[in-house]
C-alpha cells in the first residue's frame, strides 16, 4: 500500500512538471501573439492598408499551421497504440465540436470588433481593451466556471483593470491626424465590445473542457483550437466576400508604402503571430484556467505599450509608467497568492500520507500553478 502511495506520488509530481512545462510554453506564444499581433496589425493600417475584414481574417487565417503539431501528434499516438488499436484521426466527440464551433463564429465576430477598432486607433489606445477584458473574463469566470477568489487573485485583478484603465487618462489627445472624432469614438466603442465579447469567450471555452464528456489532452486542445479558428476564419471570409477584399488585395499591395513585397510578408507575419496569440489562450486555459490566461494577456499591455513607442514614436507619458507599475505588481501580487496555496495544498496532502512516503517525497511539487 505504502509503495502504491509512493508510485502515485512519483506520477503526480512528473504530471505537474510536464503541465507546468506547457504552461510555460503557452505563456510565451501567448505573449508573443499579445505583444506582436497589435503591433503588425497596425503597422497595416499605418502604411495604407484599409481593409478590415482582411485584418480580422488573419488573426485566425494562420490555423492551418496547427495541421503539423495534430500530425506529429496522431503519429505518436499510431507508435504507442500499434499492438493494441488503431489510433482515432480525430480525437473529438460531437459535444466539442459543436461547441467549438459556436465560439469560433463567435470568435470571428470579436476579430471585426477588435481589427476596427485597431484601424482607427493608436496600439496605445487600442491596447485599453485589454485592461477591461481581464474585468469582463473574471465577472463571466465567477458566473460560468464558478471560479474561486483568493484576497491575491482580488488584488491582481483590480490592479491590472485599474493600470489598464490609467492610460485612458491621455486618449484625448491621441486621436490620428485626418481622423473624425465620429470615428475615434465609433473604433473605441468597437474595441470595448471586443473587450467584452473575449472576456465572454475565455471562461466559455473554461465551460466547455469542464463539461466535455472525455478526456482532455493538450493534442484534443490543439484539434478544439483548429476547429474553433476554422469557423472563425470561415466567418471573416464571408465577410470578406461580401465586401470584395480578395479582388482588392493585388490593389492594395501595389499602393502599399512599404512596397508590394512587404505587404504580403505584413500578412503573413500577421497570421502567423495572431495564431501563436489564440494557442497560447487557450493552452493556459488547459493548464490553468480563463483567469490566468486574462491575467497574462492584461500584464503585457504596458509590455505592448512600450513596444509602441519604441516602433511607432508614441509618446510615453507618466500614465504609461504608472500602468506598467500597477500591471508588474499586480502580477507578482496573483502569483505570490498561487505559490502560497500551492504549498498549503501540498503540506495537508503531505500530512495525510504515511511519515516515510511523506519523507521520500521530493519538496518540488507545485501542481497546477494557476488553478483556482
Amino acid at each position: 500500500m505504502e509503495m502504491e502511495m509512493e508510485m502515485d506520488q512519483e506520477d503526480h509530481d512528473q504530471s505537474a512538471k510536464h503541465n507546468r512545462s506547457l504552461l510555460i510554453l503557452n505563456c510565451i506564444l501567448l505573449t508573443i501573439g499579445n505583444c506582436g499581433g497589435p503591433l503588425i496589425m497596425r503597422l497595416y493600417f499605418i502604411h495604407g492598408g484599409k481593409r478590415v475584414w482582411l485584418s480580422s481574417w488573419l488573426e485566425t487565417g494562420g490555423c492551418f499551421i496547427i495541421i503539423i503539431p495534430l500530425a506529429a501528434a496522431y503519429f505518436r499516438r499510431r507508435r504507442r497504440r500499434r499492438r493494441l488499436a488503431s489510433a482515432r484521426l480525430v480525437q473529438m466527440e460531437p459535444f466539442l465540436f459543436l461547441g467549438s464551433a459556436v465560439i469560433g463564429l463567435a470568435t470571428g465576430f470579436d476579430d471585426y470588433l477588435y481589427a476596427y477598432g485597431v484601424a482607427r486607433l493608436p496600439v496605445s489606445t487600442s491596447s485599453l481593451i485589454i485592461a477591461s477584458q481581464l474585468a469582463f473574463t473574471a465577472g463571466f469566470a465567477f458566473l460560468l466556471v464558478k471560479q474561486r477568489f483568493t484576497s491575491y487573485s482580488v488584488n491582481a485583478v483590480v490592479l491590472l483593470t485599474i493600470g489598464g484603465a490609467v492610460l485612458a487618462l491621455h486618449t484625448r489627445g491621441d486621436r490620428p491626424k485626418g481622423e473624425s472624432e465620429k470615428d475615434y469614438v465609433v473604433g473605441f466603442l468597437m474595441t470595448v465590445a471586443a473587450a467584452v465579447l473575449y472576456g465572454f469567450i475565455l471562461p466559455l471555452v473554461e465551460l466547455m473542457y469542464k463539461k466535455a464528456k472525455q478526456r482532455i489532452t493538450y493534442s484534443l486542445v490543439l484539434e478544439i483550437q483548429f476547429v474553433m479558428c476554422f469557423f472563425a476564419t470561415l466567418f471573416c471570409t464571408v465577410g470578406m466576400l461580401i465586401n470584395k477584399d480578395f479582388k482588392a488585395i493585388p490593389r492594395e499591395a501595389r499602393k502599399f508604402e512599404l512596397g508590394e513585397t512587404t505587404y504580403y510578408v505584413v500578412l503573413v507575419l500577421s497570421a502567423i503571430i495572431w495564431q501563436g496569440f489564440f494557442l497560447g489562450a487557450i493552452g493556459v486555459i488547459f493548464c490553468a484556467s480563463s483567469l490566468l490566461s486574462g491575467i497574462v494577456i492584461a500584464v503585457l499591455l504596458p509590455v505592448t505599450e512600450i513596444l509602441a513607442v519604441i516602433f511607432y514614436k508614441e509618446n510615453f507619458q507618466a500614465e504609461k509608467g504608472v500602468s506598467l507599475a500597477l500591471s508588474l505588481w499586480g502580477f507578482v501580487s496573483y502569483f505570490y497568492g498561487e505559490i502560497k496555496q500551492s504549498k498549503k495544498i501540498k503540506k495537508e496532502r503531505d500530512n495525510k500520507q504515511p511519515t516515510k512516503s511523506s519523507s521520500s517525497t521530493p519538496a518540488r511539487e507545485m501542481s497546477h500553478v494557476a488553478s483556482p
